[in-house]
């Protein structure tokens, strides 16, 4: 898989909701084929306090108009200074890196399960399963109403179902608590997450107990996204894997969770 490095130019900043926002950046020059859970190692400028890369799932790409998006939410001073550039600001982007969400030909109905920041890779998901005629199932959870974004976007893609601990939105409670993982509406052939982990691993529980392959994008701190700094190792069965390198995309009976 080709990879680049080089500067793009922020063209707009949207915000969602509170601290969370989506950049797009604009490439001089054409943007290499990217998959649904690629990911790319972003620079942040005039930060000196912030010397290393984040990284960030790539949440959409405009082949055309050579746009590429993130979505970002605001937890530290790299994630808030990305939040408060100026638009014709230059942003230097390594992408794009990482494995891929596995779609095989067999499937005809999956179920999508996002929490936080973690929805980031679901538009390229949603976009490649509905040009494949395979139905997805979108579950979002969040604490409250507030922390529910994107669904607007996501039914362009299926049907979306959300869960908040508070009740503000959707079924009171946790993803893996949603009427959709009851026995009788449980039919899926393949389940993807991604967000926080004891979310992901939740969910990885339940795929296990009823035989449904599962995949999950982890999240771990990876500074380098060249599997050099060994920061996001992993334990797996197979032993220790970067996640940068060998995910982010794992099996999750491949993972020790």
């Amino acid at each position: 898989m080709k990879k680049i490095v080089a500067d793009h130019i922020l063209i707009k900043t949207e915000n969602p909701a509170e601290d969370n926002f989506i950049i797009y950046l604009k490439s001089e020059n054409d943007i290499p084929e990217i998959f649904p859970g690629n990911f790319a190692e972003i620079l942040v400028p005039d930060s000196p306090e912030v010397f290393l890369r984040r990284p960030f799932s790539i949440l959409d790409v405009d082949y055309k108009k050579r746009i590429i998006s993130f979505y970002i939410k605001a937890i530290g001073k790299g994630t808030s200074r990305l939040g408060a550039l100026k638009s014709g600001t230059k942003i230097n982007l390594i992408y794009p890196l990482g494995n891929r969400y596995s779609i095989e030909n067999n499937l005809t109905k999956v179920l999508i399960v996002g929490g936080g920041s973690g929805i980031a890779p679901f538009i390229l998901l949603g976009k490649e399963l509905k040009k494949r005629d395979i139905r997805a199932t979108f579950l979002i959870g969040g604490r409250s109403k507030k922390d529910i974004l994107m669904t607007e976007e996501f039914s362009k893609y299926g049907e979306v179902l959300m869960t908040t601990e508070d009740g503000t939105a959707g079924e009171k409670g946790l993803v893996t608590q949603h009427t959709v993982f009851k026995t009788g509406k449980f039919n899926f052939d393949k389940i993807y997450c991604c967000g926080p982990n004891p979310m992901m691993k939740a969910v990885g529980i339940l795929a296990r107990e009823k035989g449904i392959p599962c995949e999950a994008s982890l999240e771990n701190t990876m500074a380098c996204g060249f599997g050099v700094c060994l920061c996001c190792v992993t334990a797996t069965h197979q032993g220790n894997k970067r996640v940068c390198l060998e995910g982010p995309v794992f099996n999750v009976n491949d993972l020790t969770w």
